[in-house]
């Protein structure tokens, strides 16, 4: 079952660092689902928010351990796809 490009696309990331990446680089970082694949990530953003995207990087974060009362639990992992434009376009997102 295909999946809608809301779903692939979950949230853009903003820190200091990715703000940085945005105005030096055109790149934009968003938290995606974990089994999508580049190109399925590359159609989502085309699509949500029509600008031509150059190349897309993922990376997965690893989960880390937190206290939690008495126990020790993990987070869940989390995807992340770093999306470079292409130089005529931009994203207005924050």
């Amino acid at each position: 079952m295909p999946r809608s490009d809301y779903d692939v696309i979950k949230a853009p990331v903003l820190t200091e660092k990715t703000s940085e990446a945005m105005q030096d680089a055109n790149t934009y970082t968003f938290v995606v689902d974990r089994r999508a694949n580049k190109f399925e990530i590359k159609r989502a953003v085309e699509r949500l928010f029509e600008v031509k995207v150059d190349k897309v990087r993922t990376a997965v974060r690893k989960g880390k351990p937190r206290r939690l009362r008495w126990r020790w639990v993990t987070t869940s992992n989390q995807k992340r796809a770093h999306v470079r434009l292409h130089p005529d376009h931009r994203l207005d997102i924050v």
